[in-house]
């Protein structure tokens, strides 16, 4: 059984939405929590989600609730403080989930690498990111790795640009600002940006891309058994293995999945980005 809950704070008020639905799994299973990161609306998400954790409960026994976060912020909040007992996170954020909760990575993708990229409106004068200086960015939060902190490091370490940062909760949201003139450019990743519909994407272009680092993991809490872990871990392995596995990691997106660890993520911890992470 998926259980779904959207955690979301409307006028102060903090409200638990919770959606159930029935699969074959047993009702006497053993229930774990799996936290995702709002790179997408929460429908979108769950699209992409929900039949993945589908297919994870059937090949382990275990049943799962889809933990969502509004904002990549109170995501981090959760799992900060260890809410979640399976996580699909950016790569800093498995540093930060490691120092703070003793989370381990399990999973990765093995056929690409994450990098950010800023863009821009098609119709646009700018040509390098130094056109840029004091314009307004947008960015989907403080913390996304690529869409955010890789850029922002990039800009004033390396380009010596200056600009004022605008957060938007979303890459979708981030790359609409640009083509309402809201914001000159957007940073972003390349999964999300090929997702976007053509005619948003077809009204922006790629101006930069930033250094290339380990894609998001699929994080463990400690709390969590390692038999446990294993099995989640090889039914991941084996749901890749089939053609319809395939289909569905590839909207999250995921081209192979391997295993991981820690220390796949360790070279982050010298990019000298705890500078512009915000807590």
């Amino acid at each position: 059984m998926i259980r779904h809950i959207l955690h979301s704070t409307i006028g102060g008020i903090f409200g638990v939405i919770a959606v159930l639905w029935l699969n074959a799994s047993p009702l006497s299973a053993q229930t774990y929590t799996f936290g995702i990161v709002p790179q997408f609306e929460a429908r979108k998400l769950a699209r992409i989600w929900e039949p993945i954790i589908s297919e994870i409960e059937k090949r382990t026994g275990y049943d799962f609730e889809i933990v969502g976060s509004p904002r990549i912020p109170e995501f981090e909040t959760s799992f900060m403080n260890g809410e979640f007992d399976f996580a699909y996170m950016n790569p800093y954020h498995a540093i930060i989930a490691a120092q703070t909760q003793g989370y381990q990575p399990l999973l990765r993708d093995g056929g690409r690498e994450l990098f950010g990229i800023l863009v821009v409106r098609d119709d646009s004068n700018y040509q390098s990111v130094e056109d840029l200086e004091g314009q307004t960015i947008a960015f989907p939060a403080p913390n996304a790795l690529g869409a955010s902190l890789l850029i922002r490091s990039d800009l004033t370490n390396q380009r010596d640009v200056e600009f004022s940062p605008m957060y938007v909760s979303t890459h979708g949201s981030a790359y609409l600002n640009v083509i309402l003139n809201q914001a000159a450019a957007a940073g972003g990743v390349m999964g999300t940006f090929r997702s976007q519909p053509i005619e948003i994407s077809e009204q922006l272009r790629v101006l930069y891309k930033t250094t290339r680092v380990p894609p998001h993991p699929i994080a463990a809490h400690p709390r969590v058994p390692e038999e446990v872990q294993r099995q989640v871990t090889q039914a991941f392995l084996d749901l890749w293995k089939t053609g319809y596995g395939r289909e569905l990691l590839e909207r999250v997106p995921i081209r192979e999945v391997i295993e991981t660890s820690l220390e796949d993520y360790t070279e982050l911890q010298g990019m000298g980005l705890d500078a512009f992470f915000v807590e």
